[in-house]
């Protein structure tokens, strides 16, 4: 066998994962669902079965084992496969679905709306009308939902809040109060658009934050540059963190 060639997984191996999938019913697989097996061994079983017909596979490590009904065989659950592509760490939620989760909206969205630190995501994981946003940082890996959901709020200006400028702001404050969450923003702030490190800076400056960690992020920042805060524009400070002037309404 030539040298970098993976070996076949046993015939014990195969017929294990075969009898526990079989076992398991309809459900999503992967490999790490197969304690005491070797990762190769794994994947070589699971492409197998899923060129056999015996699984789908719906991306890379993710297959689908499914039942047979009287419409024939059944489709991966909408809910189960979300909540698979969290699990992930790649995904955070975005847009009127971000605002929600931090309570800056009742609104439910239309169309789902997420991000992603990874190139793309599988329309058979989201959903063929998600709308995604791509090429998010990997430091977002490190962060909550939450956390992630303030950072596109930010991106975003406010613009996707319901509340009024003041309310806004003022919610936004007491979410940053929360213990260590602006300390863990500051960690991936270099990440993140300049505009997003003006915004933080003034919030920061507004909830009496460490100010040499203050002047760190200012010192990012290209002074001659103005930033467009959106409906944060109403924030103390805003002009000290190169804001731009609100236009008339």
């Amino acid at each position: 066998m030539g040298k970098g060639s993976k070996s076949p997984p046993s015939r014990q191996t195969a017929k294990l994962i075969r009898d526990r999938i079989e076992r398991g019913g309809e459900r999503i697989w992967r490999f790490d669902d197969f304690p005491g097996v070797p990762m190769s061994a794994a994947a070589q079983a699971l492409s197998r079965l899923a060129r056999e017909g015996q699984l789908q596979r719906l991306s890379k490590g993710v297959y689908y084992h499914a039942r047979e009904t009287a419409l024939g065989k059944s489709r991966p659950n909408p809910v189960a496969i979300s909540t698979l592509a969290a699990r992930r760490r790649t995904v955070f939620p975005a847009g009127v679905a971000a605002a929600n989760l931090l309570g800056f909206t009742t609104q439910a969205a239309g169309r789902s709306e997420v991000a992603t630190s990874a190139l793309s995501l599988p329309r058979k994981l989201v959903g063929a009308d998600t709308l995604i946003h791509t090429r998010r940082p990997e430091a977002w890996r490190a962060l909550s939902d939450a956390d992630a959901a303030l950072l596109d709020f930010l991106r975003r200006g406010g613009r996707t809040s319901e509340l009024g400028p003041d309310e806004t702001i003022r919610r936004l404050e007491a979410l940053l109060r929360k213990p260590g969450r602006f300390e863990r923003l500051l960690k991936v702030a270099d990440t993140e658009p300049p505009r997003v490190r003006a915004m933080l800076g003034a919030l920061g400056d507004a909830l009496g934050k460490n100010p040499r960690a203050l002047k760190r992020l200012r010192d990012s920042l290209n002074p001659l540059s103005r930033f467009d805060f959106g409906a944060l524009s109403a924030l103390p400070g805003a002009s000290r963190w190169q804001a731009k002037e609100p236009r008339p309404a």
